[in-house]
């Protein structure tokens, strides 16, 4: 027995790496700020100003979500500066389906031994995704758990708050017979799916982190980790001058289980599946993993990262503001009459 005396740095936990830490994300942190931001990084809480004469009917809308393992292939290939963008794009995407303009964030950062470095790229990414989204990082908990995490790893996690008028609210419930349905451009995988996808692409077909995929052009990592696409300041810019019926954020369930969350009992969504362009890394999945259609509609987004339901009459109108806007989107389907027995949505 040694007479030497325990501390928690020798536990493993160190504090001074996270005092440093939190020196060198104070920047990024702030570069976030919106003018209602009220505190400074540090506090016990995060301080924001709703005002609520700004707003007839406030409502606010949560959101909260994770990356998965799509983190397993930022530790293989050592890059950590975009999985922070997922983050953030995860659960600001999923409240922007009802309208609601996404606020602010905060993000739980945990690892078993707390690289200060490390952790900061982690954090610039999440700046950046808070950025594009409109909303402020207003806090946020990193945790340092040694002995529970393997070395070199970590797992995040996010939560947003936004806010809708009520009267504004998006909830499927005028989606109509004859509505069509614009497909936005994903940038790939997103941050759904990578458990399939990294058993074919290590597994199957035998690649390695760095590896380029056949028929792509690019790596593993270069292919896997691009961030997800943030639609919040897009589908902000539309609500202003036209009305939308429906959203649905495509992430786990892909169109076969996401669109139906917004349709009315009686409408089914038709989907053409040759009228958008699919990025190739879904032909190489279900390719080399011998994985059938639905199984990849349902697992993937395959290309689309939102679906909006909109009037026929608004559909040239919203094309054209999305491509002013820097999005890539079509028409890629249609809302139909359903009987009881029908499933919901179809492919064709």
């Amino acid at each position: 027995m040694t007479d030497s005396r325990a501390t928690y740095k020798e536990a493993g936990v160190d504090i001074e790496a996270g005092n440093s830490f939190v020196q060198k994300i104070k920047p990024l942190v702030k570069a976030t700020f919106r003018p209602e931001v009220m505190t400074e990084i540090g506090g016990f809480g995060g301080l924001f100003s709703l005002n609520a004469a700004k707003y007839k009917n406030p409502v606010l809308v949560s959101g909260t979500d994770g990356v998965g393992t799509k983190l397993k292939l930022a530790f293989l290939a050592d890059r950590h500066d975009t999985v922070g963008i997922d983050l953030v794009a995860m659960c600001v995407n999923d409240i922007i389906v009802q309208g609601a303009e996404p606020l602010f964030f905060l993000d739980y950062l945990a690892t078993g031994h707390l690289e200060p470095e490390k952790a900061a790229r982690i954090v610039a990414g999440i700046a950046d995704g808070c950025k594009q989204a409109g909303c402020a990082l207003i806090g946020g908990e990193t945790a340092e758990m040694p002995g529970f995490y393997s070395d070199g790893e970590y797992d995040m996690a996010g939560f947003t708050v936004g806010v809708v008028e009520k009267e504004q609210i998006i909830d499927g419930s005028s989606i109509t017979v004859g509505n069509r349905l614009i497909g936005i451009a994903s940038s790939g995988l997103h941050s759904n799916g990578y458990s399939l996808a990294r058993r074919i692409i290590f597994d199957r077909m035998g690649l390695s982190i760095h590896d380029q995929i056949p028929g792509l052009g690019a790596t593993v990592a270069d292919t896997l980790l691009t961030p997800t696409r943030i639609y919040a300041r897009a589908v902000l810019n539309l609500l202003k001058d036209f009305p939308i019926n429906g959203i649905a954020h495509i992430t786990g369930g892909g169109l076969i289980d996401n669109v139906p969350r917004i349709l009315p009992r009686l409408c089914k969504a038709c989907f053409t599946l040759d009228s958008w362009q699919r990025p190739l890394i879904f032909d190489q999945l279900a390719l080399h993993g011998k994985v059938e259609q639905l199984e990849m509609y349902r697992t993937f987004n395959m290309g689309i990262g939102m679906v909006l339901a909109v009037a026929e009459a608004d559909v040239d109108d919203i094309l054209a503001r999305l491509q002013g806007l820097g999005e890539t989107a079509w028409v890629i389907g249609e809302v139909q009459p359903r009987n009881e027995d029908q499933q919901q949505v179809e492919l064709h």
